[in-house]
């Protein structure tokens, strides 16, 4: 892995990205402006979970970040 955009090819055909940006123990604007910066950064895997309780920070990060949502993971 040279890059946070380097891809790791599933069997189906689909590439997901090797590193992945962490929204554990953040919450409201926090997380949405994380997340932002994460896609900005050149991040396109977003590692979250339902028990984190951030679900609405993350979505509004990913809403409102200037990348392609087909291109993100979540």
């Amino acid at each position: 892995m040279k890059s946070v955009q380097d891809t790791y090819l599933l069997h189906n055909g689909v590439a997901i990205p090797c590193v992945g940006y962490g929204t554990c123990d953040t919450d409201g604007e926090v997380t949405v402006r994380s997340v932002k910066c994460a896609l900005q950064a050149g991040y396109r895997l977003i590692d979250t979970a339902q028990a984190y309780g951030n679900e609405r920070g993350v979505g509004e990060g990913v809403r409102t970040a200037s990348v392609p949502r087909e291109d993100i993971f979540v």
